[in-house]
């Protein structure tokens, strides 16, 4: 079976080494083939972006252009409609069926999975890797708690073993950056340095995006 790719979704308005850091370290703890990025369109859970898909994707192909082991997949942004991650994996795991694919998320998206569209068939598509503080457990609620008896693995071959089925939970500590920080950073016209890219920084600036709320 070949290895591993991971995916790794959001809205990315806009991509910050919040993002990067914690991809990279799944991407070489994992050994994964890849990490692919997966930039919304619509973002179920969460505020319509600030910024129009084509910046986002610019931004998010200047980010992994520098990094080795990303790469961008703009299938989402193609949509007219909500970005829903089974519809994503679904389409994925057609394209690689015997492929293991990992989903990447943070342990608050676990927490939180039941709510999310047609929950129950992530697994049937790929592996969930969770991210989360070290030496750090959540109390799951009582349907989480047993989805992840039924699919938790410390083994972190069965990723590469198996196309889908598993959750593991990774040791990855989360960097307190985040996207709405930099945005009101740059309208304030404050220096965002070392908290994206300087590539995307400087799209950023030569757009003129964040100075007003919806572009």
């Amino acid at each position: 079976m070949k290895k591993a790719i991971g995916l790794l979704g959001g809205t990315f308005d806009p991509i910050h080494v919040g993002h990067l850091r914690p991809a990279i370290h799944v991407l070489e703890r994992l050994e994964l083939a890849e990490v692919r990025l997966l930039p919304n369109y619509i973002p179920p859970h969460r505020a319509t972006p600030d910024s129009a898909p084509e910046h986002r994707l610019a931004m998010v192909q200047l980010a992994a252009a520098q990094t080795p082991g990303l790469t961008v997949d703009d299938r989402e942004l193609r949509r007219d409609r909500p970005s829903y991650t089974i519809d994503t994996l679904i389409e994925l795991r057609r394209e690689y069926p015997q492929v293991p694919l990992c989903f990447l998320m943070g342990m608050d998206s676990l927490c939180s999975l039941d709510r999310w569209h047609r929950w129950q068939e992530l697994l049937d598509h790929a592996h969930l890797v969770v991210s989360h503080r070290p030496g750090w457990m959540p109390d799951f609620n009582p349907t989480i708690e047993a989805l992840y008896r039924a699919h938790g693995t410390r083994d972190s071959e069965q990723l590469h073993r198996k196309p889908a089925g598993c959750i593991y939970l990774i040791d990855n500590p989360q960097l307190d950056i985040s996207s709405t920080q930099i945005r009101d950073c740059m309208r304030a016209g404050n220096n965002p340095q070392y908290l994206l890219p300087e590539s995307v920084a400087d799209y950023i600036r030569d757009k003129g995006l964040y100075k007003r709320p919806v572009l």
